[in-house]
C-alpha cells in the first residue's frame, strides 16, 4: 500500500493544516489516497484546484481522491460531481481525527462521500498541534480561524466561518513545546489575526497575546506575526513593537487599496490616511520596521485616479514586499455584481504595482549593504534577516541557527553576506 499524497493550494494557514492532516492521516492508517487542500480566494484558485484534481487522477488512477479546503467547503456539490473525486471534506471535518479513521483502507466504501457541515455553526478552532513545517528553523502556530467581516470581494468567511480564537494558555504551551524542540522562530498565523481574542473571556487583544508569549517564554529568540489588519492593532501590540526586540520588525498589512471610495466599496474598515498614519507611527517606534501588503488592482469601478492613489500608497506607506492581486470576480460576492474594469486595464495596473514594488525591494536591499544582521538560517546557504529578507551565503552556515552576518551585496531579490 502507498502512503497518502498531499497537494496544497492557497494560504499559509492551508499549508499549516495540510501538515496537520498528514499527521492525522498517518495515525489513522490512510493508504493510497490523494488529498487536495483547495483555496477559494478567487475563481482562478478554484479552477486551478479542479485542474489539479484531474491531473492527480491521471497520475494515480487507482487512488481515492479526497478534496477538502475552502473551495470544497463553499462548493461541495461542484467537487462531489467531479468523476475523479471520491470524498469531499469540509474545513472542520478535515481537522477531526475521526474523519481520517473513517478513511482508513478497511472502511473505504463505508464512509459518506460528502462530509461538509455548516461552518457558521462552528464555535471552536482546531486544537491539533504540529511541530512546525517547511524548515527546522521556523514553526507556524495557528492562533485564530475564520472572519467576522464581510469585505465585498471576499468569499473566505463562507469557507472558514466566523472568527474563533485559540486560548492564550494553549498557544503558550504549544510554543514552549516548539522552543524545547529547538525552533528559533515562531510565526503566529490566522485568517484575521488581529481579531484574536474577541470571542474569549475578557476579550483580550492580539497585543496581549504577544506580550504574554514573550513574557512567559524568555527562551524564544524570535516571534513573528503574519498578516494583520492595521486598523485593529491595539495599544499593547504597539508597545510590543516599540519595546520587544524579539518581535520581528516585519508586518504584512491587509491594505487592499489606496483610494477611500474603493475602500468603502470594498467594505474595508480603514481609510487611506489610517494606513499611512499606522505605518508612520510603527516606523517611529521601530525604525527598522518593514512592511508587506496585499493590494488589489482593478477592483470594480476603479478609475485611473483611484488607481493612482493605490500606486502612491506604496511610497506613502514605504511598502516593501507587495502581494499584488489582479481583481478576479468571485461568484457569490457583492463585488462580482459591481461594474467591472476591463481585463487588459487590470493587467496593466497590476504590472505597474509590481514594478513599483520591485523598486521598493531594490531600495530596501541597497540600504542593507555593509549592515550587520541577525540571520536565521533555513539551509546551509540561505537564511532570513529580522525583516524576513532573504540572505545567501557562499560558505556553509549552521542550519536552523541565528548567526551574525555582514551584508556585502545584492543577488536578484536577496542579500549576500
Amino acid at each position: 500500500m502507498k502512503p497518502p499524497v498531499f497537494s496544497n493550494h492557497g494560504c499559509r494557514l492551508n499549508a499549516y493544516e495540510t501538515e496537520a492532516m498528514k499527521d492525522l492521516a498517518t495515525r489513522a492508517g490512510v493508504q493510497n489516497a490523494i488529498i487536495v487542500n483547495t483555496c477559494a480566494v478567487t475563481a482562478e484558485a478554484v479552477r486551478k484546484a479542479k485542474q489539479d484534481i484531474r491531473k492527480q487522477r491521471r497520475a494515480h488512477p487507482d487512488a481515492q481522491i479526497i478534496v477538502t479546503g475552502c473551495a470544497a467547503q463553499i462548493e461541495p456539490a461542484t467537487f462531489s460531481a467531479m468523476p475523479e473525486v471520491n470524498v469531499v471534506l469540509g474545513n472542520t471535518e478535515k481537522m477531526d481525527p475521526s474523519t481520517w479513521v473513517g478513511l482508513a483502507p478497511d472502511l473505504i466504501g463505508h464512509t459518506e462521500p460528502v462530509q461538509v457541515d455548516d461552518i457558521m455553526s462552528v464555535k471552536d478552532t482546531a486544537g491539533h498541534l504540529i511541530d512546525g513545517f517547511g524548515t527546522r528553523s521556523r514553526a507556524y502556530v495557528q492562533v485564530q480561524n475564520g472572519c467576522d467581516h464581510r469585505c465585498t470581494f471576499c468569499i473566505i468567511p463562507y469557507g472558514r466561518g466566523n472568527s474563533r480564537s485559540v486560548p492564550a494558555g494553549v498557544v503558550v504551551d504549544q510554543i514552549k513545546r516548539l522552543v524545547d524542540k529547538g525552533y528559533n522562530e515562531v510565526v503566529l498565523t490566522g485568517v484575521d489575526l488581529t481579531s484574536w481574542g474577541a470571542d474569549l473571556p475578557a476579550t483580550p487583544k492580539l497585543g496581549d497575546l504577544v506580550m504574554r508569549i514573550l513574557r512567559l517564554i524568555p527562551d524564544l529568540p524570535r516571534l513573528r506575526i503574519s498578516s494583520i489588519d492595521s486598523i485593529e492593532v491595539d495599544d499593547n501590540l504597539m508597545q510590543a513593537i516599540a519595546t520587544e526586540k524579539r518581535l520581528m520588525p516585519h508586518l504584512h498589512l491587509s491594505l487592499q487599496h489606496g483610494d477611500d471610495m474603493i475602500l468603502k466599496r470594498m467594505k474595508r474598515r480603514h481609510l487611506r490616511d489610517d494606513a499611512i498614519q499606522f505605518c508612520e507611527q510603527a516606523s517611529k517606534l521601530r525604525p527598522d520596521m518593514t512592511y508587506g501588503a496585499d493590494i488589489i488592482a482593478g477592483f470594480p469601478t476603479e478609475t485611473d485616479a483611484m488607481f493612482e492613489n493605490s500606486l502612491k500608497l506604496i511610497s506613502d506607506c514605504n511598502l516593501t514586499w507587495l502581494h499584488v492581486f489582479p481583481y478576479s470576480a468571485r461568484t457569490g460576492t457583492p463585488a462580482a455584481r459591481m461594474p467591472a474594469v476591463n481585463g487588459t486595464i487590470i493587467k496593466t495596473r497590476a504590472a505597474k504595482l509590481r514594478t513599483a514594488g520591485d523598486a521598493q525591494v531594490q531600495s530596501h536591499l541597497q540600504a542593507q549593504i555593509s549592515k550587520m544582521h541577525h540571520v536565521l538560517m533555513e539551509s546551509q546557504h540561505m537564511g532570513r534577516t529580522e525583516q524576513f529578507t532573504e540572505v545567501r551565503f557562499d560558505t556553509a552556515q549552521p542550519e536552523s541557527q541565528i548567526i551574525s552576518a555582514r551584508i556585502i551585496g545584492i543577488q536578484d531579490t536577496a542579500l549576500r553576506a
